[in-house]
């Protein structure tokens, strides 16, 4: 199934659909073909009713160090390039109903740190590095990065990281509440599979009415919140999954939800 793609591998296993940036040598940096790549990858994974859970990661000692800046020059018009390039993946990030996860391995630069972001967990090495690099060369946090940042640690802290560009490292996340969960090197493989086939093991229709209502109330009032609550829980009460949960507390055992 990898062998359609040029710049990332796409696998699909046991439920849990895993994208693997896959340029190490340039410390999987974005190019154009990776990001309709990357968009193409979770429009696969999304349709296919058998993947339940997704999750990015990066190839080598890296998550991904941003857009490579050998494609980039004096005559880019950078609102059209966000625009053709960026904004579809990570449209296709907030669109899908599944949940997503970063598996951040090392160093998120950038757009990279922007694409973990825009996810729905972070699990990361202590290793790893947050890079908000954008300052540096001149630039804004861009790609969701401003959306993003202060809805997940509070405008004072995203101000402080977009500006002053200071490095976070993989336990400062974990407190900062931008990481899930924080996981040794030696237990990596393991735990991000933990993690991502308990994911794919839940209700999936209940999450995914759970992230698409979560996100819309950050916008909406209180009263329109409580409406949107009362329609979901309704979808949510006519799922299998929720007549195997009911059944399985009545007789006192795990449920085996099947995603329906």
């Amino acid at each position: 199934m990898g062998k359609e793609f040029q710049t990332i591998k796409y696998e699909e296993y046991s439920g849990v659909a895993t994208i693997t940036l896959n340029r190490p040598s340039a410390y999987n940096a974005f190019t154009e073909g990776m990001n309709y790549e990357v968009t193409r990858a979770l429009k696969q994974a999304t349709k296919n009713d058998d993947v339940r859970c997704i999750v990015f990661t990066g190839e080598g000692k890296a998550f991904c160090a941003g857009q490579d800046l050998q494609g980039v020059d004096e005559n880019t018009n950078h609102a059209t390039f966000l625009r053709k390039r960026y904004h579809p993946m990570l449209k296709a990030i907030k669109e899908t109903p599944k949940p997503v996860v970063a598996a951040v391995n090392g160093t998120a630069a950038g757009a990279g740190m922007s694409l973990a972001l825009a996810c729905d967990f972070r699990l990361v090495q202590p290793q790893a590095k947050f890079v908000s690099a954008f300052i540096n060369i001149g630039l804004i946090p861009d790609s969701g990065f401003i959306y993003n940042l202060p809805r997940i640690v509070g405008y004072a802290k995203a101000m402080e990281i977009s500006v002053l560009g200071k490095p976070i490292t993989g336990e400062e996340a974990y407190g900062l509440g931008l990481a899930t969960e924080v996981v040794p090197q030696d237990e990596w493989d393991k735990q991000v599979e933990a993690f991502t086939q308990k994911l794919a093991s839940m209700p999936t229709k209940a999450v995914a009415l759970v992230k698409r209502y979560m996100m819309d109330g950050m916008h909406s009032d209180y009263q329109d919140v409580l409406e949107s609550e009362a329609q979901a829980q309704r979808i949510a009460g006519l799922s299998n999954d929720h007549q195997e949960g009911i059944q399985a507390f009545k007789e006192k055992r795990e449920p085996n939800f099947i995603g329906k």
